[in-house]
């Protein structure tokens, strides 16, 4: 069994390395897409710091922005954090009713793009621990104008993904997902939907928290798999004036989302995160009707 101080370090490292090789995939797709005017865009690195409500330091994380000609805006960010939960808000998280004290990181990434037919995509995974530890993710295909083959080969992917692993399931996730990335008051999903897990903590018989790890890694390698072909797909199809005013109008669906129930938006609000890191995931403009 892994101990708990090296299941810290081996997680925040792993979410730092698959934050550098979305990065990298990304810079090259810029490259990649010379038809489009401008230069290609890169990645800007911005670190924050934290303190806990104590005033302590509490851990930060590390922005990475870039504003393209493929990618109009996407945020890959790592956070590591540590504190104390305030006594209401421990109340809801596993383990911290007992003891307030907490550790999380991750990885979480938002892609808005340029083209109105590349879909914007979303992709976290991360570990908490409380007085039980456990790993969370997912990846979610957001669409401004669906294609059913691009949803065919994403859904294909993911769960080519969960099958490889025994602690993953793969049409639970995916059913998981549907109704996590569900507008309620809009009475529509999000997008099209993928995997969501979370609270993922197997016992011994399924391999512990190793095989969970194991997952987790699959799920940051798989989504640069599936989503940059789907960038490749469609990053040279031309668009229209209407193409363009439905992407700012799902933009707008998908801001409300991220505003009113998204629980990590929640999370980083309630421990103290940073406000422009929190907030990456909102597009650079959205339209409402």
């Amino acid at each position: 069994m892994t101990d708990l101080s090296i299941r810290k370090t081996l997680a925040s490292d792993w979410f730092a390395i698959i934050r550098d090789r979305i990065c990298t995939e990304f810079e090259c797709l810029e490259d990649e897409a010379a038809h489009l005017p401008g230069d290609p865009g890169r990645f800007e690195r911005k670190a924050w710091d934290r303190e806990d409500s104590s005033g302590a330091p509490g851990g930060g994380g590390v922005m990475s922005i870039m504003k393209g000609r493929l990618f109009e805006k996407v945020g890959v960010n790592i956070s590591t954090v540590s504190g104390t939960f305030e006594p209401e808000f421990a109340k809801t998280i596993p383990g911290a009713a007992e003891d307030p004290r907490f550790f999380a990181t991750g990885v979480s990434l938002v892609a808005h793009m340029v083209n109105p037919h590349v879909p914007a995509v979303h992709m976290n995974t991360r570990y908490l621990a409380t007085t039980q530890d456990w790993f969370g993710g997912g990846s979610d295909l957001n669409p401004p104008i669906p294609r059913d083959d691009d949803t065919a080969d994403w859904h294909r992917d993911w769960q080519a993904c969960c099958a490889r692993h025994d602690v993953a399931d793969g049409e639970a996730f995916r059913k998981w997902c549907d109704e996590y990335f569900y507008v309620p008051h809009r009475n529509r999903a999000r997008g099209v939907g993928g995997i969501f897990y979370d609270r993922l903590s197997s016992d011994d018989t399924q391999g512990g928290w190793d095989a969970d790890f194991a997952f987790t890694k699959d799920v940051g390698e798989t989504f640069i798999a599936a989503y940059a072909p789907l960038v490749r797909r469609r990053m040279s199809i031309p668009w229209t004036d209407e193409d363009r005013a439905e992407q700012l109008r799902y933009r707008g669906l998908y801001t409300e989302f991220n505003l009113i129930h998204d629980r990590g938006t929640l999370f980083g609000l309630k421990t103290g995160g940073n406000i422009e890191a929190i907030l990456m995931s909102l597009p650079p403009l959205a339209a409402w009707e």
